[in-house]
């Protein structure tokens, strides 16, 4: 979790922390635990039948090639379709354009009952922004504390927020890059663009720090997962996700019909 004096460069990328095993027992710690993910996201969904306003929505950041996809289709995957929200934010339209940097971002938030995915988010417009100049730098200062304001209005709208910033290394992204030019069955997620922002490697680290440092607070802090180790990721994506809806307390919905009744009706049809 980032903090005060927290340092993104300090951080390996190839590291674990808060798991001692290997790539075979995540996978198997991912699987046990995937059956406990879906069953509480069912939870979280029939409490909203009931009236329940709870949501989590997860937020998901990185470096092109950082795994944001497999978290989706491994760790989100993993549930219930109907209790999720997915969303993959691209380059804003020219209707976009005509709203404020949020507007977008706020007709996509998960309504009662769902997890909200999203794939890249208001992030980017002082990410990208920054690093592409594509606003004033006052501008771009000032959506800091605009993003605070609107992710505690989030919150206060019984919405928990995780945020993600999944950490890969220049090196690995190298790797996953060539892969997707060796594979035909990989053309279609590249993009020529990958490698112009691969060169502004440092200026989106930066970017990245400074976001990280100006917008983890207490009502929606930032979680720096290091991201080399695909199958470490999605553990701990799942362990944020898992932890959030424990926290929520969920208790299945009451009848509101009576039981005895009901069976002995149906035992007379």
């Amino acid at each position: 979790m980032v903090g005060p004096g927290f340092d993104l460069g300090a951080i390996d990328p190839r590291s674990t922390p808060g798991f001692t095993g290997n790539k075979t027992d995540g996978q198997a710690a991912g699987a046990a635990a995937a059956n406990e993910l879906s069953h509480l996201q069912e939870m979280l969904f029939a409490d909203s039948r009931t009236g329940g306003k709870r949501k989590l929505l997860l937020i998901l950041q990185g470096m092109d090639t950082s795994g944001k996809g497999g978290i989706v289709r491994h760790v989100v995957g993993a549930v219930d379709p109907q209790g999720v929200s997915h969303v993959a934010f691209k380059a804003p339209t020219p209707a976009e354009l005509r709203h404020d940097f949020l507007w977008r971002i706020r007709r996509e938030l998960p309504t009662a009952g769902l997890i909200g995915v999203f794939d890249r988010s208001h992030y980017e417009d002082v990410l990208i922004g920054r690093v592409k100049q594509l606003a004033p730098p006052e501008e771009i200062d000032q959506r800091y504390e605009l993003i605070n304001a609107f992710e505690q209005e989030v919150v206060d709208d019984d919405t928990t927020v995780i945020k993600v910033m999944l950490h890969i290394s220049a090196e690995e992204q190298k790797k996953r890059l060539l892969e997707r030019l060796d594979r035909p069955d990989k053309f279609w997620k590249f993009h020529p663009s990958d490698i112009d922002d691969r060169l502004l490697w440092p200026a989106y680290q930066a970017a990245y720090q400074t976001a990280l440092e100006r917008t983890s607070t207490a009502a929606a802090p930032w979680h720096v997962v290091p991201a080399d180790r695909k199958w470490f990721a999605r553990l701990a994506v799942r362990e944020l996700l898992l932890k959030a809806l424990k926290d929520l307390e969920l208790t299945w919905p009451p009848a509101d019909f009576d039981v005895p009744a009901e069976r002995a009706r149906l035992a007379l049809s």
